[in-house]
């Protein structure tokens, strides 16, 4: 459900926050589809941020319910986000995105070694399971008339996001001197609730709201990127 859906520049190293670049690497041309209130396309633009290949990424809107968006023939799912590759290859989704400008960096730490990459991918995992859970509710408001809503499965996906955020509450993400693909998502997944749920979350939640506020100051890029409507 991820449908809710820049050249490369140095990056100073005095900024511990984003990843310094060799002056010497070629610069890519590529396009990230995305919209503007998509968390998934927020988590990539935070990535791209951070590993610094977002001053020359071309972002184009893009409309998944217009049949003639060359989305569906850029990615066969119709989903967002996509990345159109300077040789014209597309890589989808987002996950499969951000480890790529990732490796592109040569590791550069959002996706850390050893057992550290474990706990990374299962807090990106909860992070993902949050947003498609708010997605699937938005979808279900959005495209069907208020007659014709199943509560029952909009409940469903609720409590998913309700267990989620007990566990990140019991135990908040440890806080990384080079942010983790884990704490990407968790964060952009709480701006989600906050987009498009009144930050309803917070309450109840304090370890977690204390988390993402030093997260997002520590972190320019979430900020940056935050959506729009």
């Amino acid at each position: 459900m991820h449908g809710e859906a820049e050249g490369v520049p140095l990056i100073p190293v005095s900024d511990p926050y984003r990843l310094s670049q060799s002056a010497t690497r070629k610069a890519h041309q590529m396009i990230l589809r995305s919209a503007g209130p998509s968390p998934f396309g927020r988590k990539v633009k935070i990535v791209a941020k951070l590993t610094g290949h977002y001053e020359g990424l071309k972002v184009e809107a893009t409309d998944l319910m217009n049949p003639d968006d060359s989305i569906r023939t850029q990615n066969p799912l119709g989903k967002i986000p996509a990345l159109v590759l300077d040789n014209g290859m597309v890589l989808y989704d987002s996950r499969v995105i951000c480890e790529y400008l990732d490796a592109q960096s040569q590791g550069a730490g959002v996706f850390p070694d050893g057992a550290a990459r474990w706990e990374a991918l299962r807090q990106q995992a909860l992070g993902d399971g949050i947003m498609d859970a708010g997605i699937v509710q938005v979808y279900e408001k959005r495209m069907r008339p208020e007659d014709k809503r199943h509560t029952p499965w909009t409940t469903y996906q609720q409590e998913k996001i309700d267990r989620a955020l007990a566990a990140l509450e019991a135990s908040p993400p440890a806080s990384s001197a080079t942010p983790t693909i884990g704490e990407i998502a968790i964060a952009c997944a709480l701006g989600y609730l906050d987009f498009r749920f009144e930050g309803a979350w917070r309450k109840g939640h304090p370890a977690l709201v204390a988390w993402l506020e030093a997260f997002s100051a520590a972190v320019p890029a979430f900020d940056e990127t935050a959506p729009q409507a």
